[in-house]
């Protein structure tokens, strides 16, 4: 566990408002924020959307979930969400922060139902492996849709064995190894069609992230809609983490802070296989 730098999960942890981050993640938090005011409610957006992407993909019948880049437990789960609609659902979460893998072992110890959650330590950017590992977990059948979720995870760069970012590459991969009838789900910031007065942020927020973490990537937004490759778009499509289903949200959801959807910075869709 790497305690000398901070942490994406931990720091997105303390953006939400979470208590699993350490002083290194507070410290880098308050400067990113002290840059980018609206970063928290930009998270708490992105994880918004993530409740109310689970519980339209229930309501269309999905009963599996594979979350990979869950982070740290906290504001909603995505297994809380799914039963709310459908006490039979089953989530498999990975991820490859200690800090997050072991924090939900201790909540799915508590909370959890062992045939129905799973927690992996493991990469994304190793499809392959980590589908062999989620088989081994009896949890998900693959012989039923399922739906991916890669919220929030592929803006931060996943380099490969020359320090080029596979994530795209990765991202293929999971989608020839879902079957027909699956989804993924996605979000990611950026840097296009975001208010002019955004633009510096961003930079700005960037060299904090490339300098401090881990190293991230501004993706334009048709970028971003390529991770969905030739996979039907769930209505509306591409848009903003507030414009995504609003009819899914909780009555007890936290407002935000914009002024404009697009003041959210972080482009979403849902995708069908065919």
């Amino acid at each position: 566990m790497d305690l000398d730098h901070p942490s994406v999960a931990r720091v997105y942890d303390f953006l939400l408002g979470g208590s699993s981050n350490w002083a290194i993640d507070r410290a880098f938090g308050e400067r990113v924020v002290g840059k980018f005011p609206l970063l928290k409610s930009v998270a708490v957006a992105n994880r918004l959307y993530l409740h109310r992407a689970v519980r339209h993909l229930v309501r269309l019948g999905v009963r599996q979930f594979i979350d990979i880049g869950s982070g740290i437990p906290t504001m909603g789960n995505t297994h809380q969400i799914a039963d709310e609609v459908a006490s039979d659902s089953k989530v498999v979460y990975i991820d490859n922060e200690p800090v997050a893998v072991a924090h939900s072992r201790y909540l799915l110890d508590k909370q959890g139902d062992p045939a129905r959650h799973a927690v992996i330590h493991g990469d994304m950017r190793d499809p392959d492996g980590l589908w062999e590992r989620v088989a081994e977990t009896g949890v998900i059948d693959f012989g039923q849709p399922l739906a991916v979720l890669l919220v929030a995870v592929l803006h931060v760069q996943q380099p490969g064995v020359d320090g080029t970012d596979v994530g795209p590459q990765s991202v293929a991969r999971y989608r020839e190894l879902l079957n027909s009838g699956s989804y993924l789900v996605v979000s990611h910031v950026t840097d296009e069609g975001v208010p002019p007065e955004l633009d510096q942020k961003l930079v700005e927020l960037k060299a904090l992230y490339d300098g401090s973490s881990s190293p991230v990537v501004w993706r334009k937004q048709n970028e971003i809609r390529a991770l969905l490759g030739d996979f039907e778009l769930v209505p509306p499509g591409m848009t903003w983490t507030p414009l995504w289903h609003p009819e899914e949200s909780s009555p007890d959801s936290p407002a935000l802070e914009f002024n404009r959807p697009e003041e959210s910075v972080i482009w979403v869709g849902v995708g069908r296989k065919p």
